[in-house]
């Protein structure tokens, strides 16, 4: 099935209802040590749930047929909050299955929405394995993170709001896990917009799976492997990043860890790891903007609590 602006805008209206539309906030570059140019943060961690997940949670509990048995969904952490946010507003079942990486904040939201929370295996992959089985054995509705048509039509609605909010928009940074939000971005963008992912050095997902020309297993640790080290990048984002991702860069930890000290002491914003890695890779160069290029950074999500608001850490 096309992922295409149409699709996108017709998912947008489906599940309007349920979406909090997050601010933009511009921000003078000097006030996060980048030289004199102003910046874009899309705040999506504001979103309901805490993070952009919600968009395709929603899209697919609304856009699809939900049995009896309710729905199943694994997840590292945001996509399982989210299913199961979506799912308590939507008075349907849930089961979640995490690894043992999840972070407690996102295991507490999980619970707190009411879903039947199972933490199985140290990696998304056990967690996604587990999920399968349980699909097979209760008939309830798999909801994939990042593979899945109506996934990425949900995510790609951020992609929607951001083209209201930012016309004037030359570059996006994205975060890229699974690739769930950079193939909805893209393809509602379709090449109007660079599109940069970035990824952890420490798990490169969509760099190895476009260096090989397919999805490839890739590491899956560092210090945001609860949202950015699914092992692999879906089958179905991978043809339009082909088409409309301008290129990925990596970033370290440290340079993740500075984000988000910048993010809380210039704007104080919380953002969990894996949502402050795009503007991380503005912080150590990995990405260098243009003299008057318009960049915009997607803040993702921010259901963290591991976020020492103490002495800076040292430059990455």
């Amino acid at each position: 099935m096309t992922i295409d602006r149409q699709r996108i805008e017709a998912t947008y209206e489906v599940i309007k209802p349920y979406l909090r539309l997050t601010p933009v906030l511009e921000v003078e570059g000097t006030d996060v040590g980048l030289g004199r140019s102003s910046l874009l943060l899309k705040l999506e961690l504001m979103q309901h749930a805490g993070s952009f997940k919600t968009r395709g949670a929603f899209a697919n509990l609304l856009l699809r047929a939900v049995p009896p048995a309710g729905i199943v969904a694994a997840s590292g952490g945001n996509h399982g909050v989210a299913v199961a946010y979506a799912a308590m507003r939507l008075g349907l079942r849930a089961k979640v299955f995490v690894p043992t990486i999840s972070s407690p904040a996102k295991i507490e939201r999980i619970r707190a929405y009411g879903a039947d929370l199972v933490v199985v295996g140290e990696r998304y992959a056990d967690a996604l394995a587990a999920s399968e089985a349980w699909a097979i054995r209760s008939g309830a509705m798999a909801v994939h993170a990042y593979d899945q048509v109506e996934t990425l039509l949900g995510q790609g609605t951020l992609g929607l709001e951001i083209g209201k909010q930012a016309a004037a928009l030359d570059t996006l940074l994205v975060a890229v896990g699974g690739g769930g939000l950079i193939g909805g971005i893209a393809a509602w963008y379709a090449g109007a917009v660079r599109i940069v992912g970035v990824e952890p050095d420490a798990a490169p997902t969509l760099t190895r799976a476009l260096a090989a020309g397919r999805p490839v297993d890739a590491e899956a640790g560092g210090i945001a492997a609860d949202s950015l080290a699914p092992r692999r990048v879906g089958e179905l984002m991978l043809p339009i990043a082909q088409a409309y991702v301008d290129r990925v860069v990596l970033v370290s930890d440290a340079a993740i860890r500075q984000a988000q000290h910048v993010l809380w002491s210039a704007v104080r914003v919380v953002a969990e790891p894996g949502a402050a890695a795009p503007l991380a890779a503005l912080l150590c160069q990995a990405y260098r903007p243009d003299a008057g290029e318009r960049v915009g950074v997607v803040v993702s999500g921010g259901n963290t609590t591991a976020v020492d608001f103490g002495e800076a850490p040292a430059d990455p």
